[in-house]
């Protein structure tokens, strides 16, 4: 997890989805004094007419009124069941189901309204780190995943090359730790392709691609 955290949010957009009240002038006011710009996006038929996909992580960031039910669907990210930008909720009326339904889209920090100019830094603190800190745990957790289903490929190019090249356990492994250096890759992407290339058809004279086996010759298979 990263140790640094984000302060400064100079050149930030915030994204308002509310009917005007009045009660956003103070956000608005507060926002600007944080380098923060804020716009407010028109609702049509109880639609806030916002193109999600477009939005920028690094820099966008939506405030939505809970009080708005269904005035904006956001399609999470399978994997980090995060929204595709931090989003932070306004909460007027704290009843569950409105607080459960601004967690599900994505909210990772909440506003009070009417809002108080100095709860506003603390939200947009808690909610732009909780959202950055989630997506890096995400895709730290994926690439662990990933590593681990690549093992399984080490371990077959391992006995494959023990069977095909005469070598133990230790040899197999250790040549193809250095061949994968050689290509640049890591050790699991490279059996996974060392693999792939001995599952090719047999060509013409009945013999698969040769594997290279330590010391420049090949064998085929």
């Amino acid at each position: 997890m990263s140790s640094r955290l984000l302060q400064n949010f100079k050149g930030g957009r915030a994204i308002v989805v509310t009917k005007r009240g009045g009660w956003e002038s103070t956000l608005e006011t507060t926002l600007a004094k944080l380098g923060v710009s804020t716009e407010y996006p028109e609702i049509i038929d109880g639609r806030a007419q916002i193109d999600v996909a477009s939005l920028q992580a690094d820099r966008d960031i939506l405030f939505i009124d809970g009080d708005l039910e269904g005035a904006i669907a956001i399609e999470l990210n399978p994997a980090s069941h995060l929204p595709p930008v931090p989003v932070i909720g306004l909460v007027g009326v704290e009843a569950p189901s409105r607080l459960k339904a601004l967690v599900n889209l994505g909210a990772t920090s909440f506003l009070r309204k009417p809002v108080h100019g100095g709860a506003v830094y603390t939200s947009l603190f808690m909610g732009i780190n909780q959202f950055l800190l989630r997506a890096e745990m995400s895709e730290r957790l994926q690439d662990l995943e990933e590593r681990r289903r690549g093992r399984r490929a080490v371990i077959r190019a391992v006995i494959l090359l023990m069977q095909q090249g005469g070598l133990d356990e230790e040899g197999a492994y250790s040549q193809l730790r250095r061949e994968s250096m050689r290509a640049r890759q890591n050790m699991e992407l490279y059996c996974e392709e060392f693999l792939s290339k001995r599952a090719k058809p047999p060509d013409t004279s009945g013999r698969t691609t040769g594997i290279t086996l330590q010391g420049g010759n090949k064998q085929a298979i």
